[in-house]
């Protein structure tokens, strides 16, 4: 969350229209150590535009106004560059590693808010949800924790880390590097009873899943925006096995005709056991899988949505225009998805004595 793909880029560099995106490792003067800042460069026009969001934001967003950027610029200022570096250690290793990132910090801002909830280990915890059972990433996240107890005890919640790797997996992968808030604290309250109402599922109709991101509060925008880290990351057979149907012989038969022939075969060829498989996984996007790009709109544009609730978009009037614009606008993408990764990060989150720093990301203290 693979066939044919790009190499995971080191550093993104991306023109078009006059937009940059940079990695920067910069030393901090009067410091022991590095600070990472991940910056993004923009014309003139557009960089005034993302500081009115960003001012907007903070003004409609009661919770970003709780965080700060370069939060931990005194008490821990090498902690981005901590998190960028496991990230790009474990995605040179394994490049299924952003699109697991990026999935787990949906399941874990979508349910009681971006607290590291989903982290927390024990029965009747999210992370034991059976929704939750085909989450990775686990193993990086603790890797990160565990090198800035090392060098900053105590100061850097799980939460953070969360937000902070995925934001840099997707950079990775090639796709827009910038800045998020941080100061989020972890929460400590998991259970899995929230997981089922909270989280999308992939037969949800249209109506279903604005109510649900708009709950969140998230727009029509966001959806389609955010619906775009299905570019990277992969799927167990069982998300989209009711776009097929077995007959008496036990084969698999296309009942969704809104998916690409061609493409159904591949499916059916990946699965043939349908949803019963529980170890066959298929790419969410079958033409780049590891590059975080927007070809994920040129395949619905192609009828090549993975997911029921991918192919709904483009059917949808609501928001077919928004994909079609971003299928032929990467630019434009690029910048939506910093807009509303801002606004993913921040929901719900807990400050002050709302939550804790964890010593061990999968225990409270």
């Amino acid at each position: 969350m693979e066939d044919k793909n790009r190499a995971i880029p080191g550093n993104s560099s991306k023109s078009g229209g006059g937009i940059f995106y940079k990695f920067l490792h910069g030393m901090s003067a009067g410091r022991a150590s590095m600070e990472s800042k991940i910056s993004i460069f923009l014309p003139t026009s557009n960089l005034c535009n993302l500081l009115v969001l960003v001012f907007f934001c903070f003004a409609a967003c009661p919770s970003l106004g709780r965080l700060s950027f370069n939060f931990y610029a005194t008490s821990c200022p090498a902690a981005e560059l901590m998190v960028s570096n496991t990230v790009r250690a474990a995605s040179s290793n394994d490049p299924t590693i952003p699109g697991k990132l990026l999935r787990l910090l949906f399941h874990d801002c979508f349910v009681e808010g971006c607290d590291a909830s989903v982290l927390l280990q024990g029965n009747g915890t999210e992370r034991s949800d059976p929704a939750n059972t085909s989450l990775g990433g686990f193993s990086v996240i603790d890797s990160a924790k565990r090198v800035l107890e090392i060098f900053c005890p105590g100061t850097v919640s799980c939460a953070d880390i969360i937000a902070l790797a995925a934001r840099d997996a997707v950079a990775i992968a090639g796709g827009p590097a910038f800045q998020i808030p941080s100061g989020r604290k972890d929460g400590r309250i998991s259970n899995s009873a929230n997981v089922r109402p909270n989280i999308v599922d992939t037969s949800f109709t249209m109506d279903e899943m604005i109510k649900l991101f708009n709950s969140k509060g998230l727009s029509l925008d966001d959806l389609v925006t955010l619906s775009g880290a299905h570019t990277i990351g992969l799927a167990h057979c069982s998300a989209f096995s009711d776009r097929f149907q077995q007959d008496s012989k036990g084969k698999l038969r296309l009942v969704d005709t809104s998916l690409d022939i061609t493409y159904a075969k591949e499916l059916i060829r990946k699965c043939p056991a349908g949803g019963s498989s529980t170890s066959n996984t298929v790419s969410n996007d079958p033409e780049t899988s590891f590059a975080f790009d927007n070809q994920y709109y040129g395949n619905l544009l192609a009828h090549k949505g993975l997911f029921q609730s991918d192919s709904i978009l483009l059917e949808d009037g609501r928001t077919r225009k928004q994909v079609e614009e971003f299928a032929n606008n990467e630019e434009r993408f690029f910048r939506s998805w910093g807009e509303s990764f801002l606004k993913l990060t921040t929901i719900e989150v807990k400050t002050d004595n709302e939550g804790e720093i964890r010593q061990s990301c999968s225990f409270t203290n």
